[in-house]
């Protein structure tokens, strides 16, 4: 028995003709960059009849596989059409993204003196015993992050100087987590689900907001790497050290096969059939499984492309880039509400611009943290950290407009943090850099994953392309 797409004869025809064949399993392969191969293993004689969401349909090569789709064969869903395709073996492919440490057109010369003026106040007020104080592994991870970002924009504006700090402060900060001698936390090896866990989530279900029970996992572990890797880049010495502590922490996540490596699952997070991860872990909730911040999603993955960079390992840069370009696509297609399109509901369109959290079974206007109306916090869930795969997260200029005029009103509300302002002005500044590099000189705090320096850095590294709609 089959549910029929709607009541036409000609859908109820398709279903007869495949139905001497269904599924038994299938596998999902990362072979080549930038691409993924479905495999289907089936029951019966006959060509394969299945069903592709939108993000399938768009990466689907038809030249590489032998597939047909299915146009006029569609069921609704909550994540788009879902379209009828035949054949057993599909191949996925998407565009190279470049991962860079720095931005991708560099920094305007003439800005060089301010973006050193913040960066040396930035370097100077780190201080690794002030920040033994926060313990939970999310804040920690994030502030250790902002500190490798001053390194890198140290290296773009040729202020060296500043870099000697900024190794020693990060080795200070990271070396208690990878030894474990962090007094108040640390990383715990946890054999029943085979996976990293911390000390606090061990202790409590609810401790780094759920990680002994698997939420969160590429969002905390990505902010570690993205520091670590910044650390090995520019000690390698101290990376060769610690190789198998920043490997372990990647695997965590990233493991690619339990064949070759027993000790974690294989892409705990990553949903190779949605092409997204979920953030969610053990818990079960009847809308299924979540996620909330794709840009965190993004530099987990991101993060762990420059690990391999510093390392020379050209596996781990490929799986981190791929699945770094897979997130982004998801990203814009489920999360990156688009004005007049026509994937969600026409009301649901008119009224969002961007998603809260989005679910199996529901989409969300509400923050785990904030309520909908909270336009700014929305908007920059979506696009902490800022770096320079933020670019590419955002590459479309028509919609960034659109979306910051839509949060712009939510600033007259009284109370709104100024770490949300930074970012709302971050993406102002893609097309219009001046009013945005104004308001950013005038603000009075930052996130504490971000800073004056990366702002500045970001300001005034939007170049001419930004002017055309992609990148």
């Amino acid at each position: 028995m089959a549910l029929l797409s709607d009541s036409n004869s000609e859908n109820e025809a398709v279903l007869d003709r495949f139905s001497s064949v269904y599924p038994l399993s299938g596998n999902a392969k990362l072979g080549e960059p930038f691409s993924v191969e479905y495999k289907f293993e089936k029951e019966g004689s006959g060509d394969l009849l299945l069903l592709a969401h939108p993000l399938h349909l768009q990466l689907l090569s038809k030249s590489e596989s032998d597939v047909t789709v299915l146009d006029d064969f569609k069921y609704k869903s909550i994540d788009g059409d879902l379209v009828g395709v035949v054949g057993d073996s599909w191949l996925l492919k998407t565009e190279p993204v470049s991962i860079t440490w720095h931005s991708s057109k560099g920094v305007k010369e003439d800005s060089h003196d301010e973006i050193v003026s913040a960066l040396s106040k930035d370097v100077e007020g780190l201080n690794s015993s002030a920040i033994s104080s926060t313990t939970q592994s999310y804040f920690y991870g994030k502030l250790i992050a902002r500190a490798a970002r001053l390194a890198l924009i140290a290296e773009e504006v040729f202020f060296f100087d500043a870099i000697q700090k900024v190794r020693n402060f990060l080795k200070e900060t990271i070396e208690p987590w990878l030894e474990g001698t962090f007094n108040g936390n640390g990383f715990l090896y946890d054999r029943k689900w085979g996976g990293i866990i911390t000390q606090q989530g061990s202790n409590d279900s609810g401790g780094d907001f759920g990680f002994g029970i698997y939420n969160d996992h590429h969002y905390h572990i990505g902010y570690f790497l993205y520091a670590i890797a910044v650390l090995v880049k520019i000690d390698p010495a101290w990376g060769r050290k610690y190789k198998a502590q920043t490997y372990s922490l990647m695997e965590d996540f990233m493991n690619l096969s339990i064949k070759s490596n027993s000790n974690y699952t294989r892409l705990r997070m990553f949903d190779l059939y949605k092409l997204h991860s979920w953030a969610g872990g053990l818990t079960e909730f009847f809308d299924g499984r979540n996620q909330e911040s794709t840009s965190e999603a993004v530099n987990a993955y991101y993060a762990a492309a420059l690990i391999g960079m510093a390392y020379g390992d050209a596996q781990v840069v490929s799986i981190g880039s791929t699945l770094t370009s897979l997130e982004i696509l998801a990203a814009q297609m489920w999360w990156q509400v688009k004005e007049g399109g026509n994937l969600y509901e026409e009301v649901f369109t008119k009224e969002n611009r961007i998603m809260g959290v989005l679910w199996n079974n529901k989409r969300d206007t509400g923050l785990w943290f904030a309520p909908a109306e909270f336009r700014e916090a929305r908007l920059g869930i979506q696009l902490i950290p800022l770096a320079p795969i933020s670019e590419v997260l955002f590459s479309d200029v028509d919609y960034v407009k659109d979306l910051v005029e839509w949060t712009l009103p939510a600033l007259k509300r009284e109370g709104v943090g100024e770490g949300w302002k930074g970012f709302l002005y971050s993406l102002e500044g893609i097309y219009d850099n001046e009013s945005a590099l104004e308001k950013i000189r005038s603000l009075h705090g930052f996130d504490g994953g971000n800073s004056l320096t990366n702002l500045l850095w970001w300001i005034h590294s939007r170049g001419m392309m930004w002017k055309s709609n992609k990148l």
